[in-house]
């Protein structure tokens, strides 16, 4: 369904997040019926040629892979190539293989999802992203979105698919940001913001897990969906004296877990979305959807995996690398496993927080648990899913997507490895932008609709009303300025409004209700209740923050590096369709 919610008054959801240990309950290894090879093919009228049946991918019979690492701590230079590969993501005993793209270093294998890069901070580094793309996409292209090659005559077939790699959380100068114009091709075709495919990391932020993944412009939802993402963790002095404590858990029982959310043809190929829109207007072709929701769930490019471990302590660091799901994360099976928030997207909590309730990941949150498997030997535990799609009201979690991961405590405790006793306080003090604000900014969340009648999400200010994509600028912070941003949700859904370069601190959040202009989305007569404190899971450092529909989210950033970035909702296909604006710190 195509038609989305428009704004109903008295919709308040929160957005806060948490982690739940519901009630114990027997859990079982749950292979689904289907053929040795290849998957049925359902009817699904979103889909032009047949997809398989999600119900036919076994579940929790495949090993939980680990990404590859590439060891960056010394700094200096390095190089990865965006490339495409085919692998097994289906498992089970399926027999089939996926064409795929993702990162490689050059002559070497190309991973999927990209190598976890571990840098250091305070050591530079230098990544020559090596765009090694095809001449064809592995999806279907929708030319009427303003994406990389409007307005010219370049083409895919002709110069190949353009890409640009985004440090995601990164404190970087804006023409190592990868700016969504800053794409290149394999044939030399470049973007008007493209400065070389040499990106210089300075590391110049606290310990963090951040990720990197693929910006182009209108291509973005694509390009991630094929495969372009990757982790990227930063150490720091802090961190390693917390490990060398054993007050966290040893690396080697540190796990990254990548959330993605995909379908699949029956032969196996990656399938998306690619109906024409019903319009008059429309001229045919493959078309943008509001969001796209796949029921096959991939952790670390595996789907529904089991991961074997001990009964100790792990460090898990969850990443939602999905375009628009949203996950309501919970532990269920067997007895309750204690966990613990010990960071947020950018950096550590000031003191660890034991959560007892779902946890919500937006697209693009990470979260850093530590997840107590002690006296849990031989249990079994499942990690569920009950976020409606979309976020927070629409349509409940059906069977497959129920399920994500499934934990089963059946390795050898290993009693030469300290168990780690988690500090009082992971950090001097609570997170805070100290600098006084200099300017409040009210934003504005919108959706309209575009030329085809298809829903649009967009954003601008609360004074002027919505702006596109290439409108003139109207966030212009001074460079060394702390400013506030109020972001006014004015539709029915939860946006992660992700801010490039900074590092924000979330204030809280208010109901409002206000008069709007429907065409161009300007507010007057605001009225607004008395606000919220943020949650205590959202006091670390973030950089995405969930804005829940009639409600103004408020965080607080300090901007020190000059040049252009851009602040978007993080559902991919909402961003690919105009919910992004540039800001310049100028």
């Amino acid at each position: 369904m195509d038609r989305r919610r428009f704004l109903q008054s008295g919709t308040l959801a929160g957005g806060a997040l948490f982690l739940s240990r519901p009630p114990a309950g027997t859990a079982r290894a749950e292979p689904a019926a289907g053929p040795p090879t290849g998957l049925p093919p359902v009817d699904d009228p979103q889909y032009l040629s047949p997809v398989g049946d999600p119900a036919a991918v076994p579940r929790f019979v495949n090993p939980l892979p680990r990404p590859s690492r590439l060891d960056l701590r010394r700094g200096g230079r390095h190089a990865l190539r965006l490339a495409p590969a085919v692998r097994d993501l289906l498992g089970g005993g399926l027999g089939l293989r996926t064409p795929v793209w993702g990162f490689g270093p050059p002559g070497g294998a190309v991973a999927f999802p990209g190598p976890t890069l571990i840098a250091r901070s305070g050591r530079p580094t230098t990544v020559n992203w090596l765009n090694h793309l095809p001449r064809h996409h592995l999806l279907p292209v929708d030319p009427t979105l303003h994406q990389a090659f409007s307005h010219s005559t370049h083409t895919i077939a002709r110069d190949g698919v353009p890409a640009v790699v985004h440090l995601h959380g990164g404190h970087t100068d804006a023409d190592s940001d990868g700016h969504p114009d800053a794409w290149y091709t394999a044939r030399g075709v470049t973007g008007p913001r493209f400065s070389g495919s040499r990106y210089s990391y300075a590391n110049s932020q606290e310990a963090a897990t951040l990720w990197y993944h693929d910006h182009t412009l209108g291509l973005t939802r694509l390009n991630v969906y094929a495969g372009l993402a990757g982790f990227y963790l930063l150490r720091d002095r802090r961190e390693r004296e917390l490990i060398t404590c054993h007050r966290l858990p040893d690396p080697r029982y540190e796990r990254e877990l990548v959330i993605q959310d995909r379908m699949f043809h029956p032969d196996g190929r990656l399938a998306y979305p690619d109906a024409p829109a019903a319009s008059p207007a429309w001229p045919g072709g493959p078309s943008i959807r509001p969001e796209f929701f796949g029921q096959v769930l991939l952790v670390n490019g595996r789907a529904w995996p089991c991961a074997a471990v001990e009964p100790r302590q792990y460090r898990l660091r969850l990443l939602n690398g999905s375009n628009s799901r949203f996950y309501r994360l919970s532990l269920d099976g067997g007895r309750p496993v204690p966990v613990t928030l010990i960071g947020t997207d950018d950096g550590f909590l000031h003191r660890p927080l034991p959560l007892t309730e779902p946890l919500v990941l937006a697209p693009g949150e990470r979260a850093d648990l530590v997840a107590d498997f002690r006296g849990c030997a031989g249990a079994t535990f499942d990690l569920g899913n009950d976020a409606p799609t979309p976020f927070p009201d629409g349509t409940p979690v059906l069977p497959p997507a129920d399920k994500v991961l499934r934990f089963q405590v059946t390795r050898p405790y290993d009693a030469r490895v300290p168990e780690p006793r988690l500090p009082a306080a992971l950090r001097p003090g609570p997170f805070r932008v100290p600098r006084p604000v200099t300017r409040t900014r009210r934003l504005l969340l919108f959706e309209g609709q575009d030329a085809y009648g298809r829903p649009k999400p967009l954003l601008g200010t609360v004074e002027r009303g919505t702006s596109a994509w290439d409108a003139p600028v109207t966030e212009t912070p001074r460079p060394h300025t702390a400013e506030i941003w109020e972001f006014f949700n004015t539709t029915s859904d939860t946006h992660p409004i992700h801010l490039h370069l900074v590092s924000f601190q979330v204030l809280g959040r208010a109901a409002f209700t206000a008069d709007q202009d429907p065409a161009g989305g300007a507010l007057s007569n605001i009225r607004t209740e008395p606000p919220e404190p943020p949650d205590g899971t959202e006091t670390g450092p973030k950089d995405t923050v969930q804005a829940p529909p009639g409600r103004v989210t408020r965080v607080k950033a300090f901007f020190d590096r000059c040049g252009t970035y851009v602040w978007h909702c993080h559902m991919l296909e909402h961003e690919d369709h105009e919910m992004m604006r540039n800001f310049q710190v100028r």
